[in-house]
């Protein structure tokens, strides 16, 4: 994920020490009732389409503006499926960050799913019984976005 310019100001004073940032996720959908996957540059793992609202942006907002960036899909937040406290997180550089990552059930209503930025290095729509290997984290997601059950899930363990 590219990082905003809101935290290299940050980081410019704090340093490495752990930042607590917002998080937003899109699990999208299309008529088809696929799913939006991208697969991710900085690990080249396929996910759910998310990252970081920018300062005063709502996150319903936030969460449409990403999946086009990433995917160039135009979309609708439908519901938020899943809100929770991610575990802390230590990228390459050394910086550590934790999110409280917002979920969203998202609509897609126009554009043609590509790599739209350099976040991502194929992004496509998958069936739900023929998806890539995904982490327990973007499964779970989807899992939510597909039900109205509560459930509670604990990443920290």
């Amino acid at each position: 994920m590219a990082t905003p310019d809101f935290i290299r100001t940050i980081r410019a004073t704090a340093g490495h020490q752990l930042l607590w940032l917002p998080g937003v996720t899109a699990v999208v959908f299309d008529d088809e009732g696929r799913v939006l996957l991208g697969r991710r540059s900085d690990n080249g793992q396929w996910s759910v389409i998310g990252g970081i609202p920018d300062p005063g942006e709502q996150p319903a907002a936030a969460v449409v503006r990403e999946v086009f960036e990433e995917t160039a899909v135009q979309c609708v937040a439908e519901r938020v499926v899943l809100v929770q406290a991610l575990k802390q997180v230590t990228y390459d550089n050394g910086d550590t960050c934790q999110y409280m990552d917002i979920t969203f059930r998202c609509r897609a209503v126009g554009g043609e799913a590509c790599v739209n930025d350099d976040e991502s290095l194929e992004v496509g729509w998958f069936d739900l019984d023929a998806m890539p290997e995904l982490n327990e984290h973007a499964l779970f997601r989807i899992k939510q976005a597909l039900t109205d059950a509560p459930t509670w899930f604990d990443p920290m363990t």
